[in-house]
Protein backbone atom coordinates (compact mmCIF):
# COMPACT_ATOMS: atom_id res chain seq x y z
CA UNK A 1 0.00 0.00 0.00
CA UNK A 2 1.03 3.45 -0.79
CA UNK A 3 1.95 6.28 1.70
CA UNK A 4 0.33 9.28 0.38
CA UNK A 5 0.94 12.67 1.74
CA UNK A 6 -1.89 13.91 1.67
CA UNK A 7 -5.79 12.32 1.73
CA UNK A 8 -8.86 13.93 1.72
CA UNK A 9 -10.75 13.60 5.03
CA UNK A 10 -13.99 13.06 3.13
CA UNK A 11 -13.16 10.34 1.32
CA UNK A 12 -12.16 8.98 4.72
CA UNK A 13 -15.17 9.45 6.42
CA UNK A 14 -17.05 7.75 3.59
CA UNK A 15 -14.19 4.91 3.69
CA UNK A 16 -15.53 4.54 7.54
CA UNK A 17 -18.78 4.07 7.09
CA UNK A 18 -19.08 1.51 4.54
CA UNK A 19 -16.38 -0.47 6.77
CA UNK A 20 -18.83 0.28 9.61
CA UNK A 21 -22.34 -0.72 7.52
CA UNK A 22 -21.13 -2.77 5.04
CA UNK A 23 -22.93 -1.46 2.36
CA UNK A 24 -23.15 1.43 -0.10
CA UNK A 25 -26.74 2.00 0.54
CA UNK A 26 -26.15 2.35 4.08
CA UNK A 27 -23.25 4.64 4.10
CA UNK A 28 -24.99 6.86 1.69
CA UNK A 29 -27.93 7.16 4.51
CA UNK A 30 -25.37 7.75 7.24
CA UNK A 31 -23.77 10.59 5.25
CA UNK A 32 -26.79 11.69 3.55
CA UNK A 33 -25.77 11.47 0.22
CA UNK A 34 -26.50 9.10 -2.96
CA UNK A 35 -24.77 5.51 -2.87
CA UNK A 36 -23.12 6.82 -6.33
CA UNK A 37 -21.49 9.07 -4.48
CA UNK A 38 -20.11 7.14 -2.16
CA UNK A 39 -18.62 4.66 -4.05
CA UNK A 40 -16.79 7.29 -6.36
CA UNK A 41 -15.36 8.74 -3.10
CA UNK A 42 -14.28 4.97 -2.17
CA UNK A 43 -12.94 4.75 -6.00
CA UNK A 44 -11.16 7.98 -5.60
CA UNK A 45 -9.85 6.87 -2.18
CA UNK A 46 -8.30 3.28 -3.67
CA UNK A 47 -6.68 5.20 -6.48
CA UNK A 48 -4.84 7.45 -4.21
CA UNK A 49 -4.42 4.38 -1.67
CA UNK A 50 -3.21 2.35 -4.71
CA UNK A 51 -4.93 -0.76 -3.25
CA UNK A 52 -8.23 -1.54 -3.29
CA UNK A 53 -9.90 -1.62 0.09
CA UNK A 54 -12.88 -3.42 -0.43
CA UNK A 55 -14.03 -6.78 -2.08
CA UNK A 56 -17.76 -6.52 -3.52
CA UNK A 57 -19.92 -9.87 -2.15
CA UNK A 58 -23.32 -10.32 -2.39
CA UNK A 59 -23.73 -9.53 1.12
CA UNK A 60 -22.48 -6.27 0.68
CA UNK A 61 -18.63 -4.80 0.99
CA UNK A 62 -15.66 -6.46 3.26
CA UNK A 63 -12.69 -4.99 3.71
CA UNK A 64 -9.25 -6.56 2.07
CA UNK A 65 -6.15 -6.47 3.78
CA UNK A 66 -5.49 -3.29 2.85
CA UNK A 67 -8.58 -2.03 4.22
CA UNK A 68 -8.07 -3.13 7.74
CA UNK A 69 -4.66 -1.55 7.91
CA UNK A 70 -6.46 1.90 7.19
CA UNK A 71 -9.19 1.53 9.33
CA UNK A 72 -7.30 2.09 12.84
CA UNK A 73 -6.03 5.19 11.59
CA UNK A 74 -9.01 6.56 10.04
CA UNK A 75 -11.34 5.71 13.48
CA UNK A 76 -7.85 7.73 15.05
CA UNK A 77 -8.33 10.92 12.32
CA UNK A 78 -12.20 10.53 13.45
CA UNK A 79 -11.40 11.11 17.08
CA UNK A 80 -9.61 13.58 16.33
CA UNK A 81 -11.65 15.54 14.52
CA UNK A 82 -14.52 14.90 16.81
CA UNK A 83 -12.46 16.60 19.50
CA UNK A 84 -11.92 19.58 17.08
CA UNK A 85 -15.37 19.90 16.89
CA UNK A 86 -15.94 19.66 20.32
CA UNK A 87 -14.10 22.53 21.06
CA UNK A 88 -15.69 24.54 18.45
CA UNK A 89 -18.95 24.02 19.84
CA UNK A 90 -17.38 25.13 23.00
CA UNK A 91 -16.62 28.39 21.55
CA UNK A 92 -19.70 28.63 19.88
CA UNK A 93 -21.47 29.44 22.93
CA UNK A 94 -25.12 29.41 22.73
CA UNK A 95 -25.46 28.21 19.19
CA UNK A 96 -25.80 24.69 20.36
CA UNK A 97 -25.44 21.91 18.89
CA UNK A 98 -26.09 21.41 14.95
CA UNK A 99 -26.39 18.25 13.09
CA UNK A 100 -28.44 15.55 11.82
CA UNK A 101 -29.06 12.71 14.82
CA UNK A 102 -32.07 9.79 13.74
CA UNK A 103 -33.89 8.14 16.03
CA UNK A 104 -35.31 4.88 15.86
CA UNK A 105 -38.04 3.81 18.07
CA UNK A 106 -41.03 1.53 18.00
CA UNK A 107 -44.17 2.59 16.26
CA UNK A 108 -47.02 3.70 18.79
CA UNK A 109 -44.02 4.69 21.36
CA UNK A 110 -42.52 7.39 18.62
CA UNK A 111 -45.54 8.45 16.99
CA UNK A 112 -47.24 9.25 20.21
CA UNK A 113 -44.93 10.41 22.65
CA UNK A 114 -41.43 11.09 21.17
CA UNK A 115 -42.44 13.13 18.26
CA UNK A 116 -43.93 16.45 19.70
CA UNK A 117 -41.38 16.01 22.25
CA UNK A 118 -38.27 15.96 19.50
CA UNK A 119 -40.47 18.61 17.79
CA UNK A 120 -39.74 21.05 20.75
CA UNK A 121 -36.24 19.91 20.72
CA UNK A 122 -35.44 21.45 17.13
CA UNK A 123 -37.78 24.25 18.24
CA UNK A 124 -35.30 24.84 21.15
CA UNK A 125 -31.95 24.02 18.74
CA UNK A 126 -32.49 25.39 15.11
CA UNK A 127 -29.13 23.92 13.52
CA UNK A 128 -30.45 20.67 15.19
CA UNK A 129 -32.31 17.82 12.71
CA UNK A 130 -33.77 14.62 13.70
CA UNK A 131 -34.96 11.72 11.70
CA UNK A 132 -37.68 10.24 13.32
CA UNK A 133 -37.70 6.58 12.21
CA UNK A 134 -41.06 5.06 13.95
CA UNK A 135 -41.75 1.56 12.56
CA UNK A 136 -42.95 -1.49 13.37
CA UNK A 137 -39.63 -3.61 13.14
CA UNK A 138 -36.22 -4.38 15.44
CA UNK A 139 -33.55 -0.75 14.00
CA UNK A 140 -29.79 -2.13 14.39
CA UNK A 141 -27.08 0.10 15.62
CA UNK A 142 -24.41 -2.47 14.16
CA UNK A 143 -25.93 -1.99 10.53
CA UNK A 144 -25.85 2.29 11.20
CA UNK A 145 -29.72 2.71 10.68
CA UNK A 146 -29.85 4.85 13.80
CA UNK A 147 -27.72 6.84 15.99
CA UNK A 148 -30.10 6.18 19.21
CA UNK A 149 -32.27 3.52 19.29
CA UNK A 150 -35.29 2.56 21.60
CA UNK A 151 -36.02 -0.58 21.90
CA UNK A 152 -37.74 -3.26 23.45
CA UNK A 153 -35.14 -5.78 23.86
CA UNK A 154 -31.89 -4.55 26.11
CA UNK A 155 -28.70 -4.55 22.98
CA UNK A 156 -26.71 -8.00 24.28
CA UNK A 157 -23.77 -7.29 21.71
CA UNK A 158 -21.48 -4.74 19.88
CA UNK A 159 -19.28 -1.83 21.49
CA UNK A 160 -22.67 -0.01 22.70
CA UNK A 161 -24.32 2.45 25.54
CA UNK A 162 -27.19 1.22 26.78
CA UNK A 163 -29.67 2.47 29.59
CA UNK A 164 -32.95 1.85 30.78
CA UNK A 165 -35.33 4.73 29.42
CA UNK A 166 -38.58 3.98 30.79
CA UNK A 167 -41.25 1.04 31.22
CA UNK A 168 -44.99 1.18 29.86
CA UNK A 169 -48.11 -0.63 30.53
CA UNK A 170 -50.21 -2.14 28.34
CA UNK A 171 -53.81 -3.79 28.59
CA UNK A 172 -56.31 -5.69 27.21
CA UNK A 173 -59.54 -3.34 25.15
CA UNK A 174 -62.39 -3.53 23.40
CA UNK A 175 -64.27 -0.84 22.05
CA UNK A 176 -67.68 0.13 24.48
CA UNK A 177 -70.13 -0.44 21.77
CA UNK A 178 -68.71 -3.99 20.92
CA UNK A 179 -68.36 -4.91 24.70
CA UNK A 180 -71.97 -3.68 25.48
CA UNK A 181 -73.43 -6.38 22.54
CA UNK A 182 -71.24 -9.59 24.41
CA UNK A 183 -71.38 -10.65 27.67
CA UNK A 184 -70.23 -9.36 30.48
CA UNK A 185 -66.43 -10.15 30.86
CA UNK A 186 -65.57 -10.83 34.14
CA UNK A 187 -63.08 -13.22 34.35
CA UNK A 188 -60.34 -14.69 32.31
CA UNK A 189 -62.56 -17.68 30.46
CA UNK A 190 -65.35 -15.58 29.72
CA UNK A 191 -62.96 -14.55 26.65
CA UNK A 192 -63.45 -17.99 25.35
CA UNK A 193 -66.83 -16.16 23.11
CA UNK A 194 -64.84 -13.29 22.09
CA UNK A 195 -62.55 -12.56 18.73
CA UNK A 196 -58.74 -10.61 18.96
CA UNK A 197 -56.88 -8.33 17.11
CA UNK A 198 -53.12 -9.20 16.99
CA UNK A 199 -49.76 -9.07 15.65
CA UNK A 200 -49.17 -11.57 12.76
CA UNK A 201 -46.97 -13.89 14.89
CA UNK A 202 -44.70 -15.03 11.86
CA UNK A 203 -43.82 -11.38 11.30
CA UNK A 204 -43.09 -10.42 15.22
CA UNK A 205 -40.00 -8.23 15.82
CA UNK A 206 -39.91 -8.63 19.34
CA UNK A 207 -41.04 -11.53 21.92
CA UNK A 208 -42.05 -8.81 24.23
CA UNK A 209 -44.60 -8.09 22.42
CA UNK A 210 -46.03 -11.67 22.91
CA UNK A 211 -49.06 -10.62 25.43
CA UNK A 212 -52.20 -13.19 24.70
CA UNK A 213 -51.13 -16.86 25.35
CA UNK A 214 -50.27 -15.09 29.08
CA UNK A 215 -54.10 -14.23 29.44
CA UNK A 216 -56.25 -16.56 27.40
CA UNK A 217 -55.32 -18.22 24.19
CA UNK A 218 -57.82 -16.57 21.76
CA UNK A 219 -59.58 -19.24 18.82
CA UNK A 220 -60.01 -16.74 16.32
CA UNK A 221 -58.10 -13.78 15.16
CA UNK A 222 -60.24 -11.18 13.10
CA UNK A 223 -57.42 -9.12 12.63
CA UNK A 224 -53.62 -9.05 12.47
CA UNK A 225 -51.07 -6.54 11.46
CA UNK A 226 -47.43 -5.95 12.50
CA UNK A 227 -48.64 -2.01 13.03
CA UNK A 228 -49.92 -1.54 16.84
CA UNK A 229 -51.39 1.77 15.21
CA UNK A 230 -53.11 -0.20 12.51
CA UNK A 231 -54.35 -2.77 15.58
CA UNK A 232 -55.62 -0.09 17.31
CA UNK A 233 -57.34 1.43 14.63
CA UNK A 234 -59.44 -2.19 14.52
CA UNK A 235 -60.66 -2.05 17.82
CA UNK A 236 -62.05 1.07 17.65
CA UNK A 237 -64.23 -0.43 15.16
CA UNK A 238 -65.46 -3.15 17.14
CA UNK A 239 -62.53 -5.47 15.38
CA UNK A 240 -62.65 -7.94 18.60
CA UNK A 241 -60.00 -7.36 21.83
CA UNK A 242 -56.58 -6.17 21.75
CA UNK A 243 -53.12 -5.60 24.29
CA UNK A 244 -52.68 -2.52 23.37
CA UNK A 245 -50.31 0.40 25.28
CA UNK A 246 -52.25 2.63 28.06
CA UNK A 247 -50.97 5.49 26.45
CA UNK A 248 -52.10 4.91 23.20
CA UNK A 249 -55.69 3.90 24.18
CA UNK A 250 -56.52 5.20 27.78
CA UNK A 251 -57.09 8.41 25.93
CA UNK A 252 -59.78 7.31 23.65
CA UNK A 253 -63.37 7.55 25.30
CA UNK A 254 -64.41 4.61 22.35
CA UNK A 255 -62.54 2.10 24.34
CA UNK A 256 -62.12 0.19 27.62
CA UNK A 257 -60.01 -1.32 29.70
CA UNK A 258 -60.89 -5.28 29.63
CA UNK A 259 -60.04 -7.48 32.91
CA UNK A 260 -57.56 -4.49 34.12
CA UNK A 261 -56.20 -6.84 37.17
CA UNK A 262 -55.82 -9.93 35.03
CA UNK A 263 -54.58 -8.18 31.72
CA UNK A 264 -51.81 -5.93 32.68
CA UNK A 265 -48.43 -6.01 31.14
CA UNK A 266 -45.31 -4.24 31.87
CA UNK A 267 -41.98 -3.66 29.34
CA UNK A 268 -39.44 -1.95 29.51
CA UNK A 269 -38.03 0.46 26.65
CA UNK A 270 -34.28 0.48 26.14
CA UNK A 271 -32.15 3.38 24.46
CA UNK A 272 -28.95 2.82 22.87
CA UNK A 273 -26.18 4.26 21.20
CA UNK A 274 -22.73 3.11 19.57
CA UNK A 275 -20.38 3.89 22.16
CA UNK A 276 -18.71 6.70 19.91
CA UNK A 277 -21.15 8.49 20.05
CA UNK A 278 -20.80 9.68 23.35
CA UNK A 279 -17.87 12.05 21.82
CA UNK A 280 -20.59 13.81 19.33
CA UNK A 281 -22.59 16.94 20.77
CA UNK A 282 -25.36 16.27 18.37
CA UNK A 283 -25.84 12.63 19.61
CA UNK A 284 -25.28 13.59 23.15
CA UNK A 285 -27.47 16.12 23.28
CA UNK A 286 -30.87 14.23 21.70
CA UNK A 287 -29.31 11.53 24.09
CA UNK A 288 -30.16 13.88 27.29
CA UNK A 289 -33.37 15.02 25.94
CA UNK A 290 -34.44 12.17 25.33
CA UNK A 291 -33.95 10.64 29.01
CA UNK A 292 -35.72 13.55 30.33
CA UNK A 293 -38.57 12.97 28.06
CA UNK A 294 -38.68 9.45 29.54
CA UNK A 295 -39.07 10.73 33.14
CA UNK A 296 -41.63 13.39 31.66
CA UNK A 297 -44.23 10.93 30.44
CA UNK A 298 -43.78 8.32 32.99
CA UNK A 299 -46.93 8.74 34.36
CA UNK A 300 -48.79 8.21 30.97
CA UNK A 301 -46.77 5.56 30.02
CA UNK A 302 -47.53 3.91 33.44
CA UNK A 303 -51.00 4.80 34.28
Amino acid sequence: MKKPSTLDWDNLRYFLELARTGTLAAAARRTGVEHTTVARRIQQLEKRIGSPLFVREAAGHRLTEAGRQLLPSVEAMETAVLGVERVAALDAGSSGPAGLVRVGATEGFGTLILAPHLALLTQKHPHLSIDLLAVPRMLHLSRREADIVISLERPQRGSVIVTRLTDYTLMLYGQREYLARHALITRKEDLREHEFVNYVDDLLFSKELQFLEDVFPPERFTLRSTSIMAQYQAVRAGAGLAVLPAFLADKDPTLARVLPRQARFTRTFWMSMPAEGKHQARIQAVWAFLKEAGQIEAARLNP
